[in-house]
């Protein structure tokens, strides 16, 4: 597909929202950063995920779990991902497995957090900062994850770019499908 026909193709672009994200004022923000139009269904793993129409037709069906190629999984800060990689591991897990099953991309957001906050053990759980790295970065390798530290005010542009870019790549190398 050539460029061209993937800008026409996007400007279909919008957003689907896993119904178990929570609707908050937080949330509410970030929806409105977004940019673009959302939907909600339910997602097999990630918070968030692109889609589009193509003839006409959703390249996704919302009315099914959904099992997209790729997803952000937002995280609010690094206590919430501290508790998923000690006390939710094995939910977390499951989660980073079905989507390497399949074969999705998965960017892991994590709202106020860098890697230095990490190290230097800026987070109130008592999961150790070495344990914490190792990982976040095994997980990365493990399960084609890519990590994504941010504010939270500006989580919701970086998710709308991180799935629109996605998708055109996608489109133009004609992997939908």
């Amino acid at each position: 597909m050539t460029e061209k026909e993937a800008e026409t193709i996007l400007e279909s672009f919008r957003i689907i929202v896993d119904t178990r994200e929570q609707e908050t004022p937080k949330a509410r923000r970030r929806y409105k950063a977004i940019g673009v139009p959302l939907e909600r269904a339910t997602l097999s793993y990630g918070d968030y995920c692109g889609n589009v129409e193509i003839d006409g037709k959703p390249l996704l069906d919302l009315s099914a779990r959904i099992s997209p190629a790729c997803v952000v999984e937002r995280k609010m800060d690094l206590d919430e991902l501290a508790m998923c990689f000690t006390r939710g591991r094995d939910r977390f897990r499951k989660e980073f497995e079905r989507a390497k099953d399949a074969g999705a991309k998965v960017y892991l957001l994590v709202e106020n957090a860098t890697y230095e906050d990490i190290i230097k053990h800026r987070y109130r759980s008592k999961f150790a900062s070495t344990a914490f790295l190792g990982s976040l970065l095994s997980w990365s390798v493990r399960y084609n994850l890519t990590p994504v530290f941010c504010r939270a005010e500006t989580s919701g542009a970086i998710i709308r770019e991180i799935l629109l870019r996605d998708m055109k790549e996608r489109l133009v190398r004609n992997e939908l499908g």
